[in-house]
Parts: structure tokens; sequence; C-alpha cells
């Protein structure tokens, strides 16, 4: 059985820009913003999710990837605002409280 795979953009306050891939989209983001796996992304705070895909086949995900890395940053920028034009961290809501006030 294939197992299915996301590809992602995370940025920055500052604007650094991060592409990974991953077989789980919240697991590998709670580690991202817990700084849980050192390098580039906790060096540099990179941990607000801008954009994903989702693939039926992680190998078309890690070619995705692979990809959008050889892009120019503006390319990139392009495809994030497609879907988010304000560069707001979309897994926010995934992580709020569910308690009503």
């Amino acid at each position: 059985m294939e197992k299915g795979g996301f590809v992602y953009m995370l940025g920055s306050r500052s604007g650094v820009l991060y592409i990974g891939v991953t077989n789980n989209l919240e697991r590998r983001l709670s580690e991202h913003k817990s700084g849980a796996v050192e390098g580039f992304t906790r060096k540099y705070r990179v941990n607000r999710l801008l954009w994903y895909e989702r693939y039926d086949r992680i190998e078309d995900a890690i070619a995705r990837e692979k990809q959008l890395k050889n892009w120019r940053r503006e390319k990139k920028a392009r495809l994030i605002e497609r879907e988010n034009p304000d560069y707001a961290d979309i897994s926010e809501e995934w992580y709020e409280s569910t308690a009503t006030v």
C-alpha cells in the first residue's frame, strides 16, 4: 500500500522560506513549531505554515518539492500569495483551543 505525502512551505516572521516534504503534515509541523529538530528551521525560527499540497503518492510529493526548490523566490511567493495573500500561518487554527467561552 502506498502512502501519501505533503509538500509544504514554511516562513519566518523575517521572511525566510523553507520547503519540505512529509507523510504526516500535522506531526512534522509540530516538530518545526516546537524546535524539536536541530537545523535550518530551528536556527531561523521558520515555523509558520504558508502553503501546502497533498499527494496520493509520497514520490509525487518529493518530485514537487525538488521542483519548487529550484524556483526563484519570486515564483514561490506567487504560489503562496494565490492562496494565502496575507502570509498568515494557516496551521494556527489546528492548535487553537476548542473550548467555548
